[in-house]
């Protein structure tokens, strides 16, 4: 039995990663933090969990984390990660990231979109990005996983097979997504609460101001070989969750969809949590699960690929499940089918 602990356990995505681990049969949720909510029990923060978890949300410092887990889940905000993650590594633990802090390769790259000086900049390009749909083989060994984000995920997995396989340009991408208010986060916004976000769809961080842009570049450029370019324009979408993303490329060569499809197909085999089909995928249809569905259609010398995921689970605490088990050597699908 792995202990486990998760620290910012009072956000959604933390919730979910709960629920998830409450049903892995090798998994025991041992310490929660959180600064916020002072030492509430954490059905007080996440009502649903009432008779299936009774432990307190405390504020502990990293070494005292370390005395109760082996495995720490990280779901602290940007900045607030890096302070924590070095002294979880020390003191023994291994380590899933779900902040940015470690997905980016360039220190520079990091301080100009997140503001921040990395203090742990060391760990940059080191770090395994953990979308094992591409990394797989990589991730068993690690101390420390840069967990992917949900828009980020929606993007690379949607190109990664048509670029990886030469069919599309890697220059000129756009990519058109959507994502419900729960990928805002937990913590009251303006443009979050209801009164605000209902009836209504708005873009945000529009042209090249949107933070995940340069880890999609930097993923998918892996991916090819060769740089990526993309236009990234995040919506916000009044629902409670699901993420879809459109995007177009130019295909380098006449193909018909049947192609792309089979290509896609080819490069996901054996990867458990990718469907690919042949309707038009809808954010209902992944919504509570692992799943990330996709098709692609060819328009007047374009590839549009669709791509559909729940951002809480599969954008976040999903795949963050997925890496804990193929680093503690579970088979990769455990509690999340």
């Amino acid at each position: 039995m792995v202990r486990v602990g998760i620290l910012g356990a009072t956000g959604y995505a933390a919730l979910e990663l709960i629920k998830i681990l409450l049903r892995h049969p090798h998994a025991k949720i041992t310490a929660l933090t959180s600064r916020q909510e002072g030492n509430r029990n954490v059905h007080e923060v996440h009502p649903s969990l009432y008779g299936r978890l009774d432990l307190r949300c405390e504020d502990l410092a990293p070494a005292q984390v370390c005395e109760r887990a082996d495995f720490v889940f990280c779901a602290l905000p940007h900045v607030a990660s890096m302070e924590a993650v070095p002294a979880l590594l020390d003191g023994g633990c291994r380590v899933v990231d779900l902040s940015a802090d470690y997905r980016l390769n360039d220190p520079a790259v990091y301080e100009t979109w997140y503001g921040h000086v990395h203090s742990d900049a060391a760990r940059l390009g080191r770090t395994v990005y953990g979308l094992p749909e591409l990394w797989a083989a990589k991730i068993p060994p690690e101390r420390l996983i840069a967990n992917p984000g949900c828009y980020t995920s929606t993007a690379i997995l949607g190109l990664a097979a048509l670029l990886h396989g030469g069919w599309v340009e890697p220059q000129g991408i756009i990519i058109d997504a959507k994502s419900g208010v729960s990928g805002a986060g937990r913590t009251p916004k303006l443009n979050t609460i209801f009164s605000e976000c209902n009836e209504g769809v708005s873009a945000y961080s529009v042209g090249t101001r949107h933070r995940h842009l340069p880890e999609i570049e930097q993923v998918l450029s892996a991916v090819c070989g060769q740089p990526v370019d993309a236009i990234f324009t995040p919506h916000l979408i009044p629902m409670d969750r699901g993420i879809m993303a459109t995007m177009y490329a130019r295909l380098t060569r006449p193909a018909a969809e049947g192609e792309l499809l089979e290509a896609t197909r080819r490069f996901y085999e054996g990867k458990p949590f990718i469907r690919v089909v042949e309707h038009l995928p809808a954010t209902k249809d992944s919504a509570h699960t692992n799943y990330c569905d996709m098709t692609v259609r060819v328009v007047k010398g374009q590839a549009i690929v669709i791509a559909c995921l729940d951002n809480l689970i599969k954008g976040a605490a999903g795949v963050a499940v997925q890496n804990f088990n193929l680093m503690c050597g579970f088979p990769e699908t455990m509690a999340l089918l």
